[in-house]
């Protein structure tokens, strides 16, 4: 069989893990280096390697990358779809987190959408606070050209001190719905599933308190409030 055949009968996370990456320049805008390339019989990539990740003082150094895909097991497990698909693998420079780009709505105002009250946005923010999300900023919304709503850069989640920052506090204090009740449920309902899953990207702690965090926003029904001993938003917003 040759390229072509044994590309159709591979799934797109397997091409997706083992395809060339052809990159083709970088996005000159993000504060670690991220890649724009394409992977043949997939489409177009996002490509982050480790070694172009800039230090921070409170993520321990090269773990962005597992975050990341920690985060879309998680969005993935629990039936949200809110991440795009993502891995850990060998790139042209070294391993990294390689992401599906999605093709945004240009014609979408993300910022007026981010204020919403959108079904999607609801979830966003649950899922945000479950995997203490410390950077979600208007630009880290994709609206595709579906109207669909995906998040981008999750590198700085999973800490295990609170440390929520977001640009989606229109919820705070609403009580969750009967669907977002339900996100929490699964969250349980796949543990073993989820700690396995997570085992090879975070600390044993961070898992744990991935847990403490669903369990406290199950057992409260609302969606967390501002916290006082901290921005909570990013800076900048967009």
């Amino acid at each position: 069989m040759g390229i072509e055949g044994d590309q159709e009968a591979m799934s797109d996370l397997e091409i997706l893990q083992s395809g060339e990456i052809e990159v083709t320049h970088r996005l000159v805008d993000a504060s670690n280096a991220t890649l724009f390339g394409r992977i043949e019989g997939f489409g177009e990539v996002i490509y982050k390697p480790i070694a172009g990740e800039r230090p921070l003082w409170d993520f321990p150094d090269g773990t962005l990358a597992d975050r990341e895909v920690a985060a879309y097991k998680v969005s993935e497990i629990l039936g949200l779809n809110l991440v795009p698909m993502t891995v850990l693998r060998e790139g042209p420079f070294g391993t990294g987190m390689v992401q599906r780009w999605i093709s945004i709505d240009s014609k979408a105002d993300i910022v007026a959408f981010g204020q919403g009250g959108d079904a999607q946005l609801r979830l966003m923010a649950l899922f945000d606070a479950m995997i203490n999300n410390t950077d979600r900023k208007f630009g880290h919304l994709l609206l595709d050209l579906h109207g669909r709503l995906f998040g981008c850069d999750h590198g700085v989640t999973f800490h295990m001190e609170d440390k929520l920052r977001t640009v989606l506090w229109q919820f705070a204090g609403d009580p969750m719905n009967e669907n977002e009740m339900r996100t929490l449920t699964r969250t349980f309902e796949n543990e073993l599933r989820i700690r396995s899953e997570l085992s090879s990207h975070l600390h044993a702690d961070e898992i744990e308190a991935f847990f403490d965090r669903s369990r406290k926003l199950a057992e409260s029904g609302l969606f967390p409030m501002p916290h006082d001993e901290w921005p909570s938003v990013p800076w900048p917003p967009v």
